[in-house]
C-alpha cells in the first residue's frame, strides 16, 4: 500500500494502529520534505509500522514507491 496520510500522520495515533493491524507493505509518501517543516511535522505516528518513507520528491514519491513495491517478495 502506498499512503499518503498529510497531516494525519504526526497526528493519528488511530491511523498508526490501523496500519500496524495490515499484513501488507506500506510505503509512507509526502510530497513535500516534511523534515523542511515546522518541527512538530519531524514525527509520523506511522513510520514504524512502515516498510518504507519517501518525502520531498514531489509526485516521483509515488513512482519510486510503485516501483519498490513490484519489486518486493515480502
Amino acid at each position: 500500500m502506498i499512503l499518503n496520510a498529510g497531516g494525519y500522520a504526526h497526528s493519528s495515533i488511530a491511523l498508526a494502529d490501523a496500519v500496524r493491524a495490515l499484513n501488507i507493505p506500506v510505503i509512507e509518501v509526502h510530497l513535500s520534505n516534511v523534515f523542511s517543516r515546522e518541527s512538530y511535522r519531524h514525527h509520523s505516528f506511522l513510520t514504524p509500522y512502515c516498510q518504507g518513507l519517501i518525502c520531498g520528491l514531489g509526485l516521483a514519491g509515488y513512482d519510486l514507491a510503485i516501483h519498490y513495491l513490484i519489486q518486493d517478495k515480502s
